[in-house]
């Protein structure tokens, strides 16, 4: 299994993704590939919808797995875990640590640190983010056109999650401030 970190499966995904972001009662908000895996945060409209949302998504991410590979058969082990975000500071978590995952694994292995110049993670959604700190954003390449990602319906993913800060992104997640 190739890496999903790599360039041209980014590009795929990304590809992909944007056929299926939006699917009415299920939304892609969010998302990081790791080499292995990947982070997404979801609105969905009860769990039906959520199994479905993420059976579609998986279905799309093994394809384009298995044509940047050129092979073929399954990818993924057909499971997912899933968190329910019910609070604002639960919801502003989960943002900092999908999007700040790549940063999050550079400090376990490579001793990356707040000082570290921050950069988007280019296998994320990072890009199209709109809570970055207003004086970190102007250092950072934000896109402003079209999007992979589906924008957020919900309270907490537009609005109150903001109570708790807007996101820095030279934190990294789950390092003790």
């Amino acid at each position: 299994m190739p890496s999903l970190r790599g360039g041209a499966l980014v590009h795929e995904w990304r590809r992909s993704l944007a056929e299926a972001s939006e699917r009415g009662s299920f939304r892609v908000t969010h998302y990081s590939l790791q080499g292995d895996h990947a982070h997404l945060i979801v609105e969905a409209h009860g769990k039906e919808a959520l199994a479905c949302g993420m059976k579609s998504i998986g279905a799309r991410l093994a394809r384009a797995v298995n044509r940047v590979a050129r092979r073929s058969g399954s990818v993924l082990d057909g499971r997912y875990h899933h968190r329910s975000l019910r609070s604002p500071r639960e919801v502003r978590r989960a943002l900092a640590y999908v999007l700040l995952n790549a940063r999050r694994h550079l400090a376990k292995s490579r001793g990356v640190s707040r000082s570290t110049a921050p950069h988007l993670d280019g296998a994320s959604s990072a890009r199209w983010f709109d809570g970055w700190r207003p004086d970190a954003a102007s250092r950072l390449q934000v896109s402003s056109g079209a999007s992979e990602v589906a924008r957020p319906r919900t309270w907490l993913l537009r609005i109150g999650w903001r109570r708790h800060g807007l996101v820095d992104p030279s934190e990294v997640p789950g390092e003790k401030v």
